[in-house]
């Protein structure tokens, strides 16, 4: 049986590997926090810099549904309308682009937790790369 690109043997090491490196991404991962922000792209650019109170002074992501909204109440009065499908479309993706521009991610571990997980990638790593290479004949 051929193994891993061809060679003899070196399944169980790229298995090995993988199964290293798999881990290592996980713990990192696994430390990363998903916090949100007040403002994204498009509610910030409703904000105004120096004046306080008013109609554009607002941490409010909710004009961005106003769109989608119209677009998709045109939708159920006639489907036909290709103006209502643009609409519906533009504003989700106004909608994913909102959500995702006001994450923040946050990274905190221990050093000695970091140094270990690039430990385990870089031997995994190794190891799947070295599984590539024939085993060296003994003569």
């Amino acid at each position: 049986m051929k193994g891993s690109g061809g060679t003899e043997g070196g399944v169980g090491k790229f298995v090995l590997g993988f199964a290293l490196s798999m881990l290592a991404l996980y713990l990192f991962f696994d430390s990363v926090r998903v916090t949100t922000s007040g403002f994204g792209w498009v509610s910030g650019a409703f904000r105004s810099g120096h004046r306080t109170g008013g109609f554009w002074d607002t941490s409010s992501m909710g004009i961005v549904f106003v769109p989608f909204f119209i677009g998709v109440v045109a939708l159920f009065y006639d489907s036909a309308m290709k103006w209502a499908w643009w609409l519906m479309w533009g504003g989700l993706g106004v909608i994913v682009l909102e959500i995702f521009s006001r994450l923040h991610f946050l990274f905190s571990m221990k050093t000695t937790h970091l140094l270990g997980m690039i430990v385990l990638f870089a031997a995994g790593a190794g190891l799947m790369i070295r599984s590539y290479r024939p085993p060296k004949s003994s003569n």
